[in-house]
């Protein structure tokens, strides 16, 4: 990985992953998590129907992996899994937007609602969720089995209800004023 990258402006693309990152994934989830998912892993959520890998890439045609989200559909429910942007671009608008396409593709993808675990001691990412207009709905004592630290659990319903695509709309404008703050165009491929 070649990181950090200087910022004039450049592309920060939000796609689906494939087999093509894996070695990235890796990478990143060893930066962010220090080893947390191991490639294979990493190629069960890719070879999964019912998981959406999503990844930030910049500039596309260098392929550097700068954050990466995923969900699971089980039911009407998209369960987030993972959400996490490279340590040197935190705190530049990465985060909101890879959470912002992680809900947008559980909207068109007919979902009602998302939920996810998150530690107690990681208040940046709760405040993320909390912007979004997740809401606490419960605690999981122990879950992570690292430290034995709780998590909560986070929850957002009505994905499906009218105002929810207004809500994306306000959001997709936050996000690239944000992004374009940091050095950063928004765009999204398929």
């Amino acid at each position: 990985m070649r990181l950090p990258i200087s910022v004039n402006t450049l592309n920060l693309e939000i796609q689906s992953l494939t087999h093509k990152h894996l070695s990235a994934l890796v990478e990143l989830d060893q930066a962010c998590f220090g080893g947390l998912w191991t490639l294979e892993a990493y190629q069960r959520e890719i070879d999964s129907p019912n998981s959406v890998l999503l990844g930030s890439i910049s500039p596309p045609c260098h392929n550097e992996l700068l954050g990466m989200g995923c969900f699971w559909s089980i039911l009407e429910e998209a369960h987030i899994t993972i959400l996490a942007v490279h340590p040197l671009y935190q705190n530049q608008g990465l985060g909101q937007a890879l959470l912002f396409s992680l809900l947008k593709k559980a909207f068109e993808s007919g979902l009602e609602r998302a939920t996810l675990e998150v530690r107690v001691s990681n208040v940046s990412a709760i405040s993320l969720y909390q912007k979004f207009g997740f809401k606490t709905a419960g605690k999981r004592r122990r879950y992570y089995k690292d430290n034995d630290e709780d998590a909560l659990v986070l929850w957002l319903s009505d994905i499906q209800q009218p105002k929810f695509a207004d809500y994306l709309d306000t959001w997709l404008h936050i996000i690239t004023q944000r992004l374009n703050k940091s050095g950063f165009s928004l765009t999204f491929k398929a």
